[in-house]
């Protein structure tokens, strides 16, 4: 099975209003509840594309209680082993205007409409006893995972080098880690060497000081990672490993909400890994299976005609 690991749950809400507008009321035209944080996403996406998978992490309160329910309904083998704090689990509100068509038919990069506007709540505070109660789930937990992703932000109350942490357990147990944070918590749980990371450009110029993301890639391999997988946004992907180098860029535009394309992309990158599948192939389906993201109503769900349309149309150049 495939192992999730989400310390900093949420209940996110997708707002769709006609226009944003700064200092103004809005009537919200739709709402869109899901379990939420980017571990829950890659579950999900994962469990719908038919790969047994396990999420764990924290939550609690009534909000928590929500965001168990609504994993229950999630399709596909999910197993919710998620750990009960006494703090209540965050909620994220993602406000959302409708996407236009394209101005320019002949664009070949994925453009979007308009950004949406996030709202982030602060999680739980996680006391020393909840954060030892998930230390003992999470070695259970991987003597049957064939491979981990550890994703997102820490809650309060979680040491900094959590993920560090969690990344050499992984790695004494033998089984392959992708780490999917950023600031302090990436830069020390790249120093514990994972397997991948998937940064996007903004926290590899963070990480490393570089704007350019090949020389920041290359950067953050000699800092501990094994491959660094760069979302590039609109750009695709870029993935710098041992065995080589590739760009990977979708066809033409899309346009939609972009919240939790990244978490796909790392659903893909998963699934490859676990199905051996070369680099290249990779790449491609994680650039797919984001941009069907966008066209999804919330984050942890893909549109299925778009990602079968694109995955056969992603360009992979080696560089």
């Amino acid at each position: 099975m495939i192992l999730t690991v989400t310390l900093n749950a949420a209940l996110d809400l997708t707002y769709r209003v006609p226009v944003l507008t700064p200092h103004a009321a809005h009537r919200v035209a739709r709402v869109t509840e899901r379990p939420g944080g980017k571990g829950l996403n890659v579950a999900r996406v994962l469990a719908a594309l038919g790969h047994e998978t396990v999420a764990t992490g924290f939550v609690g309160g009534a909000t928590g209680e929500a965001v168990r329910r609504l994993l229950e309904e999630s399709a596909g083998p999910l197993t919710d082993a998620l750990v009960h704090v006494s703090g209540s689990t965050r909620r994220t509100v993602t406000v959302v205007e409708p996407a236009g068509e394209s101005p320019d038919p002949a664009a070949t990069t994925l453009r979007l409409a308009t950004e949406p506007t996030r709202f982030d709540e602060p999680g739980p505070h996680i006391t020393p006893e909840e954060w030892a109660a998930f230390g003992e789930r999470y070695a259970r937990l991987l003597r049957d995972a064939r491979v981990v992703a550890l994703c997102g932000s820490l809650p309060p109350g979680v040491p900094v080098g959590a993920y560090a942490h969690l990344v050499r357990q992984a790695r004494a147990h033998h089984v392959p880690v992708l780490l999917d944070t950023a600031g302090e918590p990436l830069r020390r749980g790249i120093a514990a060497r994972p397997d991948a990371v998937k940064p996007n450009t903004a926290e590899l110029a963070a990480l490393t000081g570089s704007t350019d993301p090949l020389r920041a890639a290359q950067d953050a391999r000699r800092r501990g990672a094994h491959v660094v997988a760069a979302s590039l946004g609109p750009d695709g992907m870029l993935a710098v490993t041992p065995e080589g180098t590739w760009l990977a860029a979708p066809p033409r535009p899309l346009y939609g909400n972009p919240t939790g394309a990244g978490d796909s992309a790392v659903a893909a990158l998963l699934a490859g890994w676990l199905e051996g599948r070369p680099w290249p192939d990779r790449l491609a389906d994680a650039v797919a299976l984001s941009a069907a993201t966008v066209r999804a109503p919330a984050a942890g769900e893909f549109d299925a005609k778009t990602y079968d349309d694109l995955r056969d149309r992603i360009r992979v150049s080696p560089l």
